[in-house]
């Protein structure tokens, strides 16, 4: 019969897990994250990444959707999980992990509420972004990282855009996420030459300039490119 062992588990399982989600939308031509103001101690009153603690009977993914549901009355929009954080003090109450994750939503078509230990729930330009709470700008870096990877290799940034858009729009869109100014003429000539975009036959409305025509993305044909070998890039 085998002799007990000395070693135990139990001072391992004293710690907690949470999802914290950088909710990214697009607006007048910046790009924009969805912020909360924590109205809890410890950080009351600052701003934060949406998130909660993951329940015991629930996995990852599933918190990380619930999170989103409860701020955005959404689901199945894009999500993707990014990265995890472990420093020992990264939050005053005790050792707690995070899971990183990143969403895309257009801000103008879904309106957010707070929830659970949130008090209100905004949206701020990539550029003004306030001081926030815990480790969550590191967070909030690491996966605005990994959304500019993401972008030149797959079209997830059509996530961002109303269903119609000019092609103005779609640069206005990878300049906001890149953080650089991309050449006119070579940036339409790649998308159209790509072949998942097509004109819908239709003019901008209401502009104080010349209507730019409409554009929507094809997912099916990009779908049946990739079948085929295609790689998009940008």
């Amino acid at each position: 019969m085998l002799e007990a062992s000395p070693y135990s588990l139990e001072p391992y399982f004293v710690s907690a897990v949470s999802v914290d989600i950088v909710i990214f939308g697009f607006e007048n031509k910046s790009l924009r994250v969805l912020l909360v103001q924590r109205g809890v101690e410890p950080f009351i009153n600052d701003w934060a990444l949406p998130g909660e603690m993951v329940q015991a009977d629930e996995n990852l993914d599933d918190a990380a959707d619930r999170v989103l549901f409860e701020l955005t009355s959404m689901n199945e929009v894009y999500l993707e999980q990014v990265a995890s954080f472990g420093a020992p003090k990264r939050h005053p109450a005790g050792r707690a992990f995070t899971v990183a994750y990143y969403s895309l939503i257009g801000t103008s078509a879904h309106p957010v509420s707070p929830n659970g230990w949130a008090q209100r729930a905004r949206y701020f330009d990539i550029e003004e972004l306030p001081k926030l709470a815990f480790d969550h700008a590191k967070v909030l870096n690491t996966c605005l990282e990994r959304l500019r990877e993401r972008v030149r290799m797959r079209p997830i940034g059509f996530e961002l855009l109303p269903r119609t858009f000019s092609l103005s729009d779609l640069q206005s869109l990878y300049e906001s996420i890149l953080g650089e100014t991309l050449d006119k003429r070579n940036f339409r000539k790649k998308i159209l030459s790509m072949g998942i975009v097509e004109a819908t036959g239709e003019l901008q409305s209401n502009v104080s300039h010349r209507p730019a025509k409409l554009y929507r993305f094809d997912e099916s044909r990009y779908e049946a490119l990739v079948e085929k070998g295609f790689s998009f890039t940008v």
